[in-house]
């Protein structure tokens, strides 16, 4: 099934639910960092919240980003989403392995929860805003939680999921965002943490196979869907992109570039994909900045 975003409102529009199946996102997330399972379950993770929280983004040019640095060996996590559901995100290793006793992978051993998890959403406006919490466990899931409670103070459940196959591609990638709206009362606080004790992981939901507006009904049979939205692995680099960040280099350190390389290239660290420049491309930015200079 495809991946997809389903937002929607229930328990007398108390509560506001935002779930995503991301298994093909992830996949491709794997595919392009040739990750080991437990960095794709952690970078999974997170680009899945990453895309729930981009659901609420009104315009196609509005972006979330997340960084999480949790003092862990696979360094600084970083997401990104704007707001047509193209999500992209890389982290500093992504060949390690971990497992706990239970042998389930060990996310929070290599994330680290010692350190930070900082959201920023750029709306448009002069300032991103931009939260920072502490880490609670690493595991993602309730380290988003505490960012939501304290950073934005919505009470919220987040059940994120990424299960990886002997062959380590990702079996089923899934998340739920449960967030409780400033009226709700007791009776519905109740019924949302008596649900959020008694689900099931969220990748065996989504290894069920059916339809994401399927879940969130059976979890609230009164739910109402709101919206459909799209999800999907997408790096909007470019070899123009790169030749804006080389033109912004030293006139020297090009020159080096030319003299020592003969060209350059670069790797978008998002997606890993290699930009390559020739000699002769790198001797027109030169060129370039020497007739500016010029003017």
């Amino acid at each position: 099934m495809n991946d997809e975003i389903v937002i929607a409102s229930a328990l007398g529009e108390q509560v506001r639910i935002h779930a995503a199946r991301s298994t093909d996102m992830v996949n491709a997330a794997r595919e392009a960092h040739s990750a080991a399972p437990t960095c794709t379950a952690a970078l999974g993770r997170t680009l899945t919240v990453t895309g729930l929280i981009s659901s609420d983004l009104k315009e196609p040019s509005e972006h979330v980003r997340v960084r999480i640095n949790g003092g862990g060996p696979m360094g600084i996590l970083r997401t990104e989403a704007d707001g047509r559901g193209n999500v992209r995100g890389c982290a500093d290793r992504m060949d390690l392995y971990a497992s706990r006793a239970d042998g389930h992978l060990d996310v929070g051993r290599v994330v680290g929860h010692e350190g930070t998890l900082q959201v920023s959403r750029d709306m448009g406006l002069k300032e991103p805003f931009t939260g920072t919490v502490l880490l609670t466990s690493g595991e993602i899931g309730e380290d988003f939680a505490r960012y939501f409670a304290e950073s934005e103070q919505i009470p919220s459940v987040v059940s994120v999921g990424v299960l990886v196959g002997e062959d380590t591609r990702v079996i089923s990638a899934g998340g739920m965002l449960i967030q409780l709206l400033p009226f709700a009362q007791e009776e519905v606080i109740s019924k949302v943490e008596f649900i959020a004790a008694h689900m099931k992981p969220m990748s065996e939901y989504m290894r069920e196979e059916r339809p994401v507006e399927d879940l969130i009904r059976e979890l609230f049979p009164d739910a109402r869907i709101l919206d459909h939205k799209p999800l999907r692995w997408h790096c909007d680099c470019s070899k123009e992109h790169f030749a804006d960040a080389l033109s912004g280099l030293r006139e020297q350190d090009l020159v080096d570039m030319i003299q020592e390389d003969h060209g350059a290239e670069i790797v978008c660290h998002y997606c890993r994909k290699a930009y390559r420049f020739s000699e002769e491309e790198l001797n027109q930015l030169v060129e370039k900045k020497r007739a500016n200079r010029n003017r």
